[in-house]
């Protein structure tokens, strides 16, 4: 239906307003001062008729259009419209009202042009502006008109052609909208149906080629087939052949070795299988990994043959062939799954093959693990550690040199200390731990090797230790010293240097410059017959001297130490001797001298700078200088000691180095004195040794020697001899036995058995009770108690080197004994912790100089006098003595660095001091 119908349906102009269902604008508007606002969609009326609308746009019924009327002039009221449709919307009766409420108010004279395009039927279409300028141009000529209507049917018109323009804008933007859209669309369809048409192409010349390569792999596949069975046989044949070659190799050897046995006889060749054997060893000998490689070797060749042998008896590929004859070797029990005879015969070959190797890996495993675990039970495994004692060599010396180092590292919280020597380790230890002695937190490690042999040195850190100690064998003593001098080649041939110092036992004094000559500064000697010979003769001089140079030397009671003070630089020595309430001082280390030690300074002496003071003190960490304490001076006291008496001594026994014995003697004893010797060496031969040794019996001065050729352990030898008339007996460990401790130890203590026995039955009886004193539990009639009785008129001295010999003779008191083995070993301890202490050794134990002594309390005191250790000191410094211990009368041992020296105590003249004094 065209917009003039709808105009034309429009109500009556004769209907009120108050029929309507509403009218634009109001009444109100032209005069209201508000601007109502305009609704989303408005659109201008007009009253000349419209082109009808599409049927797209509009969904209205068409109708015919009304026969064509001739305009009239008339004032007639018009036809009255056909009803509305029963489509009709309802929304635009609003509209249709107010454009048929406007063309009845205006005029219905028309121009010629509106004519000409008013019909329905074939007359043009005016637009939308020109019905709007005619429409304002009619209603400005309305001047009958009143001014509310007119207003209101040109808003109402306006209102009408906004409301068409933009449906008509929405219209066309939503068509061009979708147009777009469906083009899209349209372009990605054809896009993806011209992809798919692709690939179905491509599908299709796939498909034609396999086809055509389906018919050349079945040519092919049947080429290949046959040639894949020849490679299959080939595969066998090479694998049998393979395994033949070593069968026939060895036929052929054998063949050959056989042929030519008969010519080598003649011209002394070595067969072919001996040669090969040979070179076989030779390599397994040079070459440490030599086994490994072999079985690896032969693992490869088993995987390799078998592997080519299932190639040619299965179906499957080479490669997979190789990978299953491994799990065939690694794994015997793979092979139940096989199938076919060649198969199943070859598998069997290969895991029976498997199980011959892995039987040897497993030999050489648990070889090299035994090995290792042997090497480090026999010691061959490398020390690693530094600042540790090393011990080369093994002897009985070792007990107590072990004893004496765990002692002196107590007081570091224990130390480690390495133990090598030609013998077992496990031995070594068992014996070690047969020593009934606390270790005191310090570690021993023993390995096994040659101190000759660099490699040996280097695996126990030679370098890397502070003390070398060097122990002399059991045995010869000139191949011991021999041996020693090839150890300390060996030790100044270490390339990394040595850090430490060496301590070399020696058993000739005469060995001692070559010893020297070879080590330099880096060595320090103990000769250990010279020392056991020199402490011999002091203690038959002075009984009782042996315990207090065990507890001298030993480190369980109070030793020597070296230590600078600088507080004491400027003091002088007499007051130093005073300002330790811990420790004696004993000599000074003087720096001006190059170092050298002095004993027994003279009061005078100031230390300086840099030098160090020599005490006796319990440990290097118990004894500092303190305030001078107040020392009341005691008076000199002058006593004339009597001169010395000639003696008379007897030496039972050979020793190698009797001769330098007899030197000491003859330096130590007054004039007029006799040396008496018996042993089993005749006179002759005796007198030729003395000369080899360097003595010459007429250049001896205060001794004379008496000759007396016997057996010491046989009685009558014994009985022979005044044994009454002798001030001392000395007992040696016999040369012809001295390769045994326990031999040696067995011959000295039956001598000392036979003189006790003989002495007790020649001292009267009466002159035994007055020299009687308390003894333990012995009683009277008893053979130790006439021994011990025996003992207190003679001083007997024997040389014992068991310790287990030492504990019989200390518990029934017939000998004041000398135990060598210990005081050795006593001695080597102490050089090694500190090898300055050999200088002062060695001045004790010489001919000239400062010695240690036993001195009557007469000499310092009156009886019952009151003095304090100081003021005895003051007093031994009179006669340039000094006082380092007393022992009380009536008890056995000495006291050395008495506690509370400034506390003063009742003296009696029965008690003896010891000092160190200037040799008489």
């Amino acid at each position: 239906m065209s917009l003039d119908r709808m105009d034309s349906s429009s109500d009556s102009p004769s209907t009120s307003f108050s029929n309507r269902d509403w009218f634009f604008p109001s009444q109100s508007f032209p005069n209201s001062s508000h601007h109502i606002p305009r609704t989303p969609i408005r659109r201008f009326s007009s009253p000349y008729p419209k082109r009808a609308a599409t049927p797209s746009f509009q969904s209205f019924p068409a109708s015919p259009p009304p026969p064509p009327s001739t305009p009239s002039i008339s004032n007639s009221s018009p036809p009255p419209p056909p009803p509305p449709p029963a489509n009709y919307y309802a929304k635009y009766a609003g509209v249709r009202r107010g454009s048929a409420y406007l063309s009845r108010q205006l005029p219905n004279q028309k121009s010629t042009s509106q004519n000409d395009g008013g019909g329905i039927g074939g007359q043009g279409i005016k637009s939308k502006s020109d019905d709007a300028v005619s429409e304002f141009r009619e209603d400005s000529k309305t001047t009958t008109e009143p001014a509310g209507k007119r207003l209101t049917g040109l808003f109402g018109g306006r209102l009408i052609v906004r409301w068409q323009t933009a449906f008509t804008a929405a219209v066309l933007v939503t068509a061009f909208s979708s147009l777009v859209h469906k083009n899209f669309a349209l372009h990605n369809e054809v896009i993806r149906l011209q992809d798919q048409i692709f690939k179905l192409n491509h599908r299709l010349l796939v498909c034609s080629l396999l086809d055509s390569i389906d018919d050349i792999d079945s040519t092919t596949h049947d080429i290949n087939h046959l040639s894949n069975k020849s490679l299959k046989n080939i595969a066998v044949v090479a694998s049998l052949a393979l395994l033949s070659i070593p069968f026939l190799f060895l036929k052929y050897v054998d063949y050959v070795s056989n042929s030519r046995r008969l010519s080598d006889i003649l011209t002394e060749e070595v067969s072919l299988n001996k040669q090969l054997a040979y070179r076989v060893d030779a390599f397994l000998s040079v070459h440490p990994y030599a086994k490994p490689l072999a079985l690896l070797v032969a693992t490869v060749l088993l995987i390799c043959l078998g592997g080519l042998a299932l190639f040619g008896v299965t179906d499957d590929s080479l490669a997979d062939s190789l990978w299953l004859s491994w799990t065939y070797v690694a794994d015997s029990g793979n092979h139940a799954n096989s199938e076919g005879i060649g198969p199943r015969l070859v598998s069997v070959s290969i895991s029976f093959g498997g199980m011959l190797v892995f039987a040897m890996m497993l030999g050489l495993v648990s070889d090299a693990i035994s090995e290792k675990f042997d090497s480090l039970r026999k010691g061959r495994s490398e020390v690693v550690g530094q600042n540790h004692t090393l011990i080369l060599g093994w002897s009985d010396k070792l007990g107590s040199l072990l004893n004496q180092l765990a002692i002196a590292n107590e007081s570091l919280g224990g130390g480690m200390v390495v133990v090598m020597a030609e013998r077992d380790k496990e031995e070594m230890e068992l014996d070690i731990a047969k020593m009934e002695f606390d270790f005191r937190g310090t570690s021993v490690l023993c390995r096994s090797g040659s101190p000759l042999i660099l490699a040996d040195l280097k695996k126990v850190s030679v370098s890397k230790a502070r003390a070398i100690v060097v122990l002399a064998e059991d045995g010869n003593a000139d191949q011991s010293d021999a041996r020693a001098l090839r150890t300390v080649l060996s030790l100044t041939g270490v390339k990394e240097g040595l850090r430490g110092h060496i301590v070399v036992e020696l058993s000739d004094l005469d060995n001692e410059v070559l010893v020297k000559l070879v080590g330099g500064d880096l060595v320090e000697t103990v000769v250990a017959h010279d020392v056991i010979g020199r402490l011999m003769i002091q203690c038959a001089r002075q009984p009782g001297l042996a315990q207090i140079w065990e507890d001298i030397l030993g480190f369980e009671n109070c030793e020597f130490y070296i230590k600078r003070w600088p507080q004491l630089d400027g003091m002088p020595f007499e007051e130093v001797l005073i300002c330790f309430p811990d420790a004696i001082p004993c000599g000074v280390k003087a720096a001006s001298y190059g170092g050298k030690i002095i004993l027994n300074p003279d009061d005078s002496y100031v230390l300086q700078a840099g030098d160090e003071v020599l005490v006796i003190a319990e440990d290097d960490d118990t004894y500092a200088p303190a305030a001078l304490p107040t020392v009341k001076e005691a008076p000199f006291i002058p006593i004339t000691r009597p001169a010395r008496k000639p003696q008379k001594i007897l030496l039972c026994g050979w020793r190698r180095d009797i001769d330098d014995m007899i030197v000491v003697l003859d330096a130590f004893l007054a004039p007029d004195s006799e040396l008496w010797m018996l042993n089993e060496v005749p006179e002759k031969e005796r007198e030729k040794k003395l000369i080899d040794g360097g003595l010459d019996s007429s250049r001896l001065v205060n001794i004379t020697l008496v000759n007396r050729e016997g057996n010491a352990v046989v009685r009558r030898h014994l009985e022979s001899l005044p044994l009454e008339s002798f001030d001392s007996i000395l007992i040696l460990a016999d040369e012809s036995v001295e390769d045994s401790a326990i031999q040696a130890d067995s011959r000295s203590l039956a001598t000392l058995l036979l003189i006790r026995d003989i002495l007790a039955k020649r001292l009267p009886y009466r002159e035994a009770m007055v020299s009687q004193v308390h003894r333990s539990s012995f009683s009277q009639g008893s053979w130790i108690g006439e021994m011990q009785q025996a003992s207190d008129k003679s001083v007997i001295i024997s040389e014992i080197l068991d310790p287990r010999t030492k504990n019989l003779l200390s518990m029934s008191k017939i000998s004041d004994y000398v135990l060598s083995n210990e005081l050795v070993s006593m001695a080597l301890a102490m050089v090694a912790e500190d090898r300055q202490i050999n200088d002062v050794l060695e001045e004790l134990f010489a001919e000239e100089g400062n010695e240690m002594q036993i001195r009557g309390a007469e000499l310092y005191l009156r009886e019952g006098e009151e003095l304090s250790f100081y003021e005895v000191l003051l007093r031994a410094r009179q006669r340039r003595e000094i006082v380092i211990g007393y022992r009380v009368a009536n008890t056995e041992r000495a006291v050395i660095n008495p506690p509370a020296k400034n506390e003063k105590r009742k003296w009696s003249v029965n008690d003896v001091f010891v000092v160190i004094a200037e040799k008489e």
